[in-house]
């Protein structure tokens, strides 16, 4: 390092949009060292209109990005560190989660609709129905995925068909679609100013519309969700650039990567190699397995989805993926549905108090069950409470219903490959929970391996933009990655001790499953019926005939019983 005007010099410095479901962050890491010199993060709220909708503001997100890039800048200049370093910025954000903007005004049309929202429940099951032996994997050998509430098709179907906003937009050419990778980069590019319209192979290998053997979008899936092609961004590899910052500090940067959440942290886990695998615990938990130059189709329950292509004229290398909705949506479930905690350290503390869930079990399937199940009708249950159980039990149930869900994708993961994986590499927000780390090994009876550089998802966008054809400050040869320092959880239980706990699991998640029905009935005012839940309908229904055959037998309203001072005969 060598200091000029009191300024310090790194040589290049890559920046990394991460945009998450819950937060936004902004951060610079030394390209030659791989070293996380400064960043900034920005909590996003998330609304929630009805039950099972998410949603988030467009102009919140993006605002959150200006802010994070903002402060980051500002504490960089603290740390006399020349921004104009700054080399190259790669975006990594929340997947699948949709949203419509007018291409004229450069307004957002509606809220985005969450990766995690329901609402389209009634869509998919009517789809399902209408494919030959209602397979839920009828598109997989095109989108290696199942028709899903998950996948932006039916989400941008809906707003379609609901929001006369977006509506009116398509009819006139002026709708734009875009995950939030697009939204973000065409604003920062100069939005209704010439901003470039485009996602790159991984986000677009998220949408259901999009065929991962030609690496296009496919005009027979468009077809089958009546998608007009002319809205869908254009699909570019994850490492090039898009365009040039046109605003703030770090005006005339390129974007030249991008990567959703879960590529980017298998890239950032540099696993390059068929085989390698990592789990990230974030809102959700994600395990993906890289299986090489050829999309390896699951027959567990599993996704298959492009990894990464790393360059305009590299290959695409694609992954297995194992997607869990809920991991650490839990903790702010118990925070701020519940208030049992304060806060995610209070978590940790409350369920080492204890060390047992005292046979006390936890299915968080607020959004359904994701892998491998993809059971939409699921819903949370916990069981097992006694009078013994107390906050503290259901603390260490919470945890361990994560590291269930990671045994089950790792377990059908196992399966599709036929190599066991030995060791299981992590990363995201809830690695840093100690007794979370030690129970996943535990339940999995193989190491868990945790970088003590925990933001692996950004440093992966940071990779992908530094590496880019015309920013070249970043080398992607194996030899060139720095080593990374890791910290190693070993089991500490018997396996006979896991495979009872796991064991009881499985049979609270059949008791979560066939919960809700949909197909949902709306009562004259546009609510849902308490008759679109099958089980419910039943009930009442049962209810009232016998409530009428009583009647009628007793042949009175109100008196089920005799009056024992009624003389009459």
């Amino acid at each position: 390092m060598a200091a000029s005007s009191h300024r310090i010099t790194f040589g290049p410095l890559v920046a990394a949009i991460d945009q998450g479901t819950s937060s936004t962050r902004f951060l610079v890491f030394n390209s030659k060292t791989a070293e996380l010199l400064s960043h900034h993060q920005v909590e996003i709220k998330q609304s929630f209109p009805k039950e099972g909708w998410v949603e988030e503001d467009p102009k919140e997100i993006l605002q959150s990005v200006y802010e994070c890039m903002e402060r980051t800048c500002e504490k960089l200049t603290q740390l006399n560190i020349d921004i104009s370093n700054i080399k190259a910025i790669g975006v990594t954000n929340q997947r699948e989660t949709t949203l419509v903007w007018d291409k004229e005004t450069g307004e957002p049309l509606y809220n985005a609709i969450v990766w995690l929202d329901l609402r389209t429940q009634s869509t998919v099951e009517s789809l399902i129905n209408k494919t030959p032996g209602r397979n839920k994997n009828h598109l997989k050998h095109k989108t290696g995925l199942p028709i899903s509430t998950y996948f932006s098709a039916v989400k941008l179907r809906w707003l379609m068909d609901n929001v006369d906003e977006v509506h009116q937009a398509v009819v006139s050419h002026r709708a734009m679609f875009g995950t939030v990778d697009s939204w973000l980069i065409w604003c920062l590019t100069g939005g209704k100013s010439g901003g470039v319209h485009c996602t790159d192979v991984t986000n677009a290998s998220r949408t259901m519309l999009f065929n991962i053997h030609t690496m296009n979008w496919d005009p027979e899936l468009c077809k089958y969700f009546g998608i007009p092609m002319e809205i869908l961004p254009s699909v570019r590899s994850s490492s090039e650039i898009y365009g040039l910052m046109k605003s703030g500090a770090l005006s005339g940067i390129p974007i030249s990567g991008c990567l959703g959440d879960q590529s980017a942290a298998l890239v950032g886990q540099m696993c390059f190699q068929d085989g390698q695998a990592k789990n990230t615990y974030g809102t959700g938990c994600f395990l993906l397995r890289n299986t090489g130059a050829k999309p390896v189709m699951s027959d567990h329950g599993l996704l298959t989805t492009v990894a990464y292509k790393l360059g305009r004229d590299k290959p695409a290398c694609y992954a297995l993926e194992g997607s869990v909705a809920i991991a650490g949506a839990v903790v702010r479930w118990l925070k701020d549905n519940l208030g049992i905690i304060g806060s995610s350290e209070e978590l940790e503390k409350l369920a080492a108090s204890v060390g047992t869930s005292y046979g006390c079990y936890f299915v968080p399937a607020f959004s359904g069950l994701y892998a491998p199940y993809w059971e939409p009708s699921a819903r949370g249950i916990i069981c097992g409470l006694t009078q013994f159980t107390n906050r503290s039990h259901l603390a260490f149930a919470a945890l361990e219903a994560v590291c269930f869900q990671t045994r089950e994708i790792l377990d059908a993961m196992n399966q599709d490959s036929g190599i066991p994986l030995t060791q299981l590499q992590v990363d995201g927000g809830m690695t840093s929970n100690r007794l979370l780390m030690q129970l996943q090994a535990d339940i999995l009876c193989i190491p868990v391996v945790k970088p003590s550089m925990p933001e692996t998802t950004a440093l992966g966008a940071a990779m992908a933009a530094g590496a880019a054809e015309g920013v070249s400050v970043w080398s992607l040869n194996p030899e060139d990655l720095s080593e990374v320092t890791s910290e190693k959880f070993e089991p500490q239980i018997n396996p006979e001790e896991s495979e009872f706990r796991y064991a009881r699991w499985k049979k609270a998640v059949e008791k979560s499953k066939n919960w809700e029905t949909t197909q949902p009935v709306a009562n004259g005012n546009g609510e849902i019926s308490i008759f679109s839940s099958v089980p419910l309908g039943f009930y009442i229904m049962g209810s009232m005939l016998m409530l009428i055959g009583a009647k009628y037998i007793a042949g009175q309203c109100f008196l089920p019983f005799p009056d024992p001072h009624d003389k009459t005969p």
